[in-house]
């Protein structure tokens, strides 16, 4: 990819981000690897998910330095720096203040596959971050926060937020709206009463790969980006 698309990825996966109801004001950000091999390519500090276009992506490099574009960084560049130092295979960071991601694991109980979306982390349970809940802003915190994830797809950084990768930007985001629907449902009927079903790992497996290959992660995201351009179509005065 040349610089122009990486950055317009950035921004596009940003736009999704709001429209699903993932900003937190202007905090949040998502990164992608940089082709060249020379950081992570994300948001400017200061700009909501929906507000975010391509001149507002930075290239960040691997000690915090901006590189290319201008604005400020993000503080929390470790999260994203050290996840892809950790996972070549990762080529997309997200990072969210996801709300019932956050209520849900404050609770310190297992994500329970009890619906589609929670069959894409479990089995095995998905990771949590407990080292501390403030922010990631240093690199031995990233470092310990890339441990935590390990090989998952998800981390949830209890009483902070989530991360989410992915070896593209569609797994990763989608991820990340997965993950938030998730726990969302998983509150929601606890708060019924106690959980009283759930999938088997076998199942869970199983619905993993019928529900979530790679082709309908795609259709996933490409659905998401036809929300953001009618809703950018819906703002744009006739």
């Amino acid at each position: 990819m040349t610089e122009d698309e990486v950055r317009a990825l950035v921004a596009l996966a940003s736009q999704v981000l709001g429209v699903e109801d993932h900003g937190d004001l202007v905090w949040g950000h998502v990164s992608v690897r940089d082709p060249a091999g020379r950081g992570v390519w994300m948001k400017a500090a200061g700009w909501g998910f929906e507000e975010v276009d391509p001149e507002r992506v930075l290239l960040v490099g691997w000690e915090g330095a901006v590189l290319e574009g201008s604005g400020r960084r993000h503080a929390e560049y470790p999260i994203h720096t050290e996840v892809m130092r950790a996972r070549p295979d990762v080529q997309c960071v997200v990072h969210t203040h996801a709300p019932a991601a956050v209520a849900f694991a404050s609770l310190e109980v297992p994500l329970r596959p009890i619906s589609h979306e929670g069959t894409f982390f479990v089995p095995p349970d998905v990771a949590r971050f407990t080292l501390t809940g403030d922010l990631i802003l240093t690199r031995e915190l990233g470092q310990a926060l890339a441990h935590t994830l390990g090989e998952r797809n998800a981390v949830l950084l209890v009483h902070h937020g989530i991360v989410t990768v992915g070896p593209d930007v569609p797994t990763a985001v989608v991820g990340a709206i997965l993950l938030e629907r998730a726990c969302r449902k998983q509150l929601m009927a606890m708060a019924a009463g106690p959980l009283r079903t759930w999938s088997s790992d076998e199942e869970a497996l199983r619905k993993r790969q019928h529900c979530y290959p790679p082709e309908l992660v795609r259709q996933a995201w490409d659905y998401l980006v036809r929300r953001v351009r009618e809703r950018t179509r819906a703002d744009v005065p006739a």
